[in-house]
C-alpha cells in the first residue's frame, strides 16, 4: 500500500497541473455494477526444500517388507559370487518371500527386524523442483466500484474496487519426493549378498493436487488506480470511449487449504520428522512421528501494472452506463511451510509463483455530481 500512498499524490498533482478546460462537466462521479475476473496465467512448479539434507545417514529400524522393497531402485544390479550379474530388487523380492529368511530376518508380522534394516544414506530429499505441478486461479465475479475524479472534461482519475471476492484456486498434477540413496545392513548375509549396500531409489507421492475441485480458497483484495482519458465532450457526445492506465495492488487473505491437501502434509512433515529421528522405516510406512504437524500457507502482497479501454453512454447529463475490459500483468508468490509445533523446526518449505494475469471486464450504471 506504500506505493499506492505515493504515486496518488503524485498523479494528482501532475493532473492538477493540466489545463482546464472551460468548466462544463461534472468532476466527479461513481457507478457499480457487475465485475468478472477472469485468470490467463498458468500454473508454475513448486520449488521444494526439506530439512533433511543430501548425504544424511539415518537409522532404519523396523520397516515392512513391502515398504523396504518398494523403495528398492528396480533397475540396481549386483553380481553374485559367481560374478553372474543380478537385479537387487528381484534377489531381495525371491530372499525375503523364503518362509527360512522371514524367520530369521522378520518379526514374524511382516516387518523387517532393525538389526537386519541398518542404516540408509540418504539423498535427494534437501530440495528440489517438482514439474508440472503449480497452483492457478479460477474466474471469479464480484461487484465492483468505480469512482472517478475528473482534472478536466477529458482527464480523470479511476479509483477501482469492489467487495473482494473468495478465489478459488485449482491444483495442477502430483506432487512427489525423489527419495535415492543407500542401504547398508550390518548382518553379514546381506553383506556377502549386497557387499555395496543395496540401491535406493521411489517416487513418494506426497499429495495429488489434480484430483481435488480446488486446492484452496482466498480473498483477494485488488484495488487499482488509473489514469484515464475520455474522448468526446460534455453534452455534445453521449457515446465516450475511453483509455486508462495505472497500478493495481493485490493482496489475499483469508487463505484456506483443502484438507485432504493439508492431512497430506502433515503426514509428509512425519515422514521428514521420523528421518531425522533415526526412523526412516517409519517414514517409508508413513506413521505418525514424534512431533505435531502444522501446515502455514501464505501469499506475497503483488503490484501490477493495469491497462484498460471502455466507454460510457450518457442517459442523462448525471446517469450513464459504463463498459469496460483491462488487462493486469499480475503474479505472487505462495508459500507453503510444514513445521513441527513441538519443536519449531520448519521441516518443509515450498514455493510456487501464481501467474494470475487477469482479464476483467466490468458493466455498470454511474451517476455524476
Amino acid at each position: 500500500m506504500k506505493m499506492i500512498k505515493l504515486v496518488v499524490p503524485a498523479m494528482l498533482l501532475g493532473f492538477t497541473q493540466i489545463t482546464m478546460a472551460d468548466g462544463n462537466f461534472k468532476r466527479f462521479s461513481v457507478s457499480a455494477g457487475w465485475l468478472h475476473v477472469m485468470p490467463q496465467g498458468k500454473a508454475n512448479p513448486f520449488n521444494i526444500n526439506t530439512s533433511v539434507k543430501n548425504g544424511t545417514n539415518a537409522e532404519v529400524g523396523s520397516i515392512s517388507i513391502v515398504s523396504f522393497l518398494n523403495s528398492v531402485d528396480p533397475n540396481a544390479t549386483g553380481e553374485d559370487l559367481a560374478g553372474d550379474p543380478f537385479n537387487q530388487k528381484e534377489l531381495l523380492t525371491e530372499f525375503l518371500n523364503d518362509d527360512l529368511m522371514q524367520t530369521l530376518m522378520t518379526d514374524g508380522n511382516g516387518n523387517i527386524l532393525p538389526e537386519i534394516s541398518g542404516s540408509a544414506n540418504i539423498q535427494g530429499l534437501e530440495s528440489w523442483q517438482s514439474a508440472n505441478t503449480g497452483l492457478e486461479a479460477d474466474d471469479v465475479d464480484t461487484l465492483g466500484l468505480m469512482f472517478n475524479y475528473y482534472v478536466n472534461d477529458n482527464v480523470s482519475l479511476q479509483f477501482i474496487g469492489g467487495i473482494p471476492p473468495k478465489v478459488d484456486i485449482k491444483g495442477k498434477g502430483q506432487i512427489y519426493a525423489p527419495l535415492s540413496g543407500l542401504a547398508t545392513s550390518p548382518n553379514q548375509l546381506v553383506q556377502i549378498l549386497f557387499p555395496d549396500g543395496i540401491d535406493l531409489n521411489q517416487s513418494l507421492l506426497i499429495t495429488d493436487l489434480g484430483s481435488k475441485s480446488k486446492a484452496a480458497t482466498a480473498r483477494a483484495w485488488t484495488p487499482a488506480i488509473e489514469a484515464q482519458y475520455q474522448f468526446g465532450k460534455s453534452g455534445v457526445n453521449k457515446f465516450r470511449p475511453y483509455v486508462g492506465a495505472g497500478l493495481m495492488y493485490a493482496y489475499f487473505n483469508d487463505i484456506k487449504l483443502n484438507p485432504e491437501i493439508r492431512s497430506d502434509l502433515e503426514a509428509a512433515g512425519h515422514m521428514i520428522q521420523n528421518v531425522l529421528d533415526d526412523n526412516a522405516g517409519a517414514a517409508l510406512d508413513g506413521k505418525e512421528s514424534s512431533g505435531k504437524m502444522v501446515v502455514d500457507v501464505d501469499a506475497d502482497d503483488a503490484i501490477a501494472p493495469i491497462v484498460t479501454v471502455g466507454f460510457t453512454y450518457d442517459f442523462s447529463p448525471n446517469w450513464f452506463t459504463a463498459a469496460s475490459v483491462s488487462y493486469a500483468k499480475l503474479n505472487n508468490k505462495t508459500k507453503i511451510n510444514v513445521i513441527n509445533q513441538t519443536t519449531g523446526e520448519q521441516l518443509i518449505h515450498a514455493t510456487t509463483k501464481i501467474d494470475i494475469d487477469p482479464i476483467i471486464t466490468y458493466l455498470g450504471v454511474g451517476y455524476r455530481f
